[in-house]
């Protein structure tokens, strides 16, 4: 009869304990916005950005390269952004040497045009690939690099969000 009441009761508990940590959180985040601006989040009044592009580059809008220690041939570690329809939305082209990648990046909508950068990463053949925000300031998003002289990697450094309060 002990253990029936016991799983009774589980469910109420559990809630309980999860409204309290809920409380906690709640509390923790605020002071945390009070103290700290947080290097990952900024105040963005809300502007419109067209979701689309009118015209799309051919070209890329940001490329970063460098020359390979490859005696034979003339080899590059390259990284190269281009633009998409989608205003926030850029193909990132890697390549080292004759290897090559793809991927899709999305920058943060900060109520301001998108303005990607390429910057030489603290390694050889790495590459940061970042973007400026509302402060004119560099944020770092993700790293491409070449791992043991084979394997071309990219990594994220940093997660962005932009959240808007309506008052």
């Amino acid at each position: 009869m002990n253990i029936k009441r016991n799983f009774f009761l589980l469910p109420f508990l559990m809630t309980g304990c999860l409204f309290i940590g809920c409380q906690q959180n709640q509390h923790s985040s605020d002071n945390k916005s009070k103290s700290d601006s947080g290097a990952n989040s900024t105040n963005v009044h809300s502007e419109t950005i067209p979701e689309n592009r009118k015209e799309v580059k051919k070209e890329a809008v940001a490329s970063y390269k460098e020359k390979t220690d490859n005696p034979l041939n003339d080899w590059y570690f390259s990284v190269r952004l281009f633009e998409t329809e989608k205003t926030f939305d850029y193909v990132l082209k890697m390549q080292f040497e004759e290897i090559r990648g793809e991927d899709t990046l999305t920058l943060p909508n900060f109520g301001i045009q998108p303005k990607p950068e390429l910057r030489k990463g603290k390694d050889k053949y790495s590459c940061i690939v970042g973007f400026i925000d509302r402060e004119n300031k560099f944020r770092e998003y993700k790293l491409v690099y070449v791992k043991d002289g084979t394997k071309l990697k990219l990594v994220t450094l940093n997660h962005y969000s932009v959240v808007s309060v309506d008052k």
